[in-house]
């Protein structure tokens, strides 16, 4: 195992060979942690609430996803308007404008500089530079503030091109080509246990966060990333693994609202894995997770098979450095993930936000698939329900359940049209989980999480399981 730095010597701490002014990084930790209250008491208050289902799907259909589409096509112009229509693809129809090359050539200087500041991030944290905790704090916020002012650039290109704009690079394979592209991945073989890299730290109101590198050992075989949230001064703590939805970037982002971050505050170890194509994974002239949903079937099946892999490795690690208990979790694509990869790690609880059991359903049916994918460019090329679901069955939930089923936490919303509620409650029946571990919302795919910032009651219910 490779380190580039200590977790379990914080820093500030005896030991830690300087003496940082850790009052004044508290200070600004504190203050970041009031602001992030007040926003977790807005949403949790004001949009957690049926009708913001709705709402989110619209605003996804018609401006998240094609906004990103246009983002990752300039990524790939360059700054030249023609290569930019191509990319994207829309017909160019109309002469270069001025205000579209402006634009264009202002995300290029910041896809520029965040890259840079990036690389200067990668020096301090992983690279071995001689830095202290003041300079990494100031450069893991320079990091985030970049990355966070290049993605908010989609919004202008969404306005100055406001129709044509597909929702993603859609690549669907025909059933034969598809077989022999999944078969290959299964036969390529995984290779020696990967080594773990260990970063540098920076404080946070309860404890450290750093972040953990190694190769993936399945067929992608990138360089997978996960930031690690680990309380201070708690011997051997019980570990959460932890995964996102699909085309979240949670690392790329200020001011996103973890439902998992108040668990650091009571004693938990929280790891939070890039699934693949996402974040630091994301290919040149796509956005996060694209790859995942447009390249039907072959995507989603590749990456949930790297990121089962991939969460094994972490199970070891996590293993290796406490002796508390271990669970899987996540939320819509990450809840996926964790059930599957459950099967193989054997952990000893489960937290699953927004899941269901039949993944055929979710990506012919589901309500967030279908905004990629139309059904009849599915069936065109020879798709059928019972063709799709011999290879999306393999990401079936277990039959049975993989953790005592008193041990697995639930929350699932009755109006989940993405990841469809059925599914979902009759999986847990399946598995006999007990009802009092069971919550049950009026909500949706996307209320149940905002639902989850002002009632505390599924995680608290973790910490009993966990204890």
């Amino acid at each position: 195992m490779q380190d580039g730095g200590d977790p379990s010597n914080p820093p500030g701490s005896a030991g830690s060979g300087r003496s940082a002014d850790w009052s004044a990084l508290t200070r600004l930790s504190a203050a970041q942690h009031q602001d992030d209250t007040l926003r977790r008491w807005v949403v949790g208050t004001v949009f957690a609430r049926p009708w913001f289902d709705a709402t989110t799907l619209f605003f996804l259909r018609h401006f998240f996803f094609p906004a990103s589409r246009l983002l990752a096509a300039s990524e790939e112009a360059g700054g030249d308007v023609f290569r930019f229509w191509e990319a994207v693809p829309i017909p160019a129809r109309r002469s270069p404008s001025r205000r579209l090359e402006r634009l264009l050539a202002r995300i290029e200087r910041a896809r520029v500089s965040a890259s840079a500041i990036d690389a200067a991030w990668e020096r301090a944290f992983f690279g071995g530079d001689a830095s202290d905790e003041v300079a990494r704090v100031a450069l893991e916020a320079a990091r985030i503030t970049a990355r966070h002012d290049y993605n908010s650039l989609r919004w202008p290109l969404r306005v100055l091109t406001p129709s044509g704009v597909p929702p993603a690079r859609i690549q669907i394979s025909a059933p034969a080509g598809a077989a022999r592209e999944l078969e290959a991945g299964v036969t390529q073989a995984a290779g020696a246990e990967p080594d773990v890299m260990v970063s540098a730290c920076v404080p946070t109101p309860a404890g450290i966060d750093y972040w953990l590198r190694f190769r993936s050992p399945g067929a992608l075989g990138d360089m997978v990333t996960a930031r690690v949230h680990e309380p201070r001064g708690v011997r051997n703590p019980p570990t959460i693994i932890y995964g996102h939805g699909v085309c979240v970037d949670f690392d790329h982002w200020m001011g996103l609202i973890d439902e998992c971050v108040s668990l650091v505050h009571r004693g938990f170890r929280v790891i939070r894995p890039e699934a693949p194509w996402h974040g630091r994974r994301t290919p040149r002239g796509f956005f996060a997770g694209e790859r995942t949903i447009s390249t039907f079937p072959v995507g989603i099946v590749q990456s949930m098979r790297a990121a089962v892999a991939e969460w094994a490795v972490l199970a070891r690690w996590a293993r290796a450095r406490s002796t508390g208990p271990l669970a899987f979790g996540g939320s819509s694509l990450g809840a996926m993930t964790a059930q599957l990869a459950a099967a193989g790690a054997k952990p000893d609880a489960l937290f699953l936000v927004t899941h269901t059991g039949d993944m055929t359903a979710v990506v012919l049916d589901g309500a967030l698939s279908n905004m990629w994918v139309r059904p009849e460019e599915v069936a065109g090329l020879g798709w059928t329900p019972e063709l799709a679901r011999v290879h999306l069955s393999a990401l079936d939930a277990p039959t049975a359940c993989p953790v005592a089923p008193d041990r697995v936490v639930s929350i699932i919303g009755t109006r989940d049209t993405v990841l469809p509620y059925q599914s979902g409650r009759d999986q847990l029946s399946r598995w006999g989980v007990p009802q009092s571990n069971i919550f049950e919302w009026d909500r949706g795919h996307f209320t149940v999480p905002a639902t989850m910032i002002r009632t505390r009651a599924p995680l608290q219910r973790l910490v009993q399981v966990m204890n």
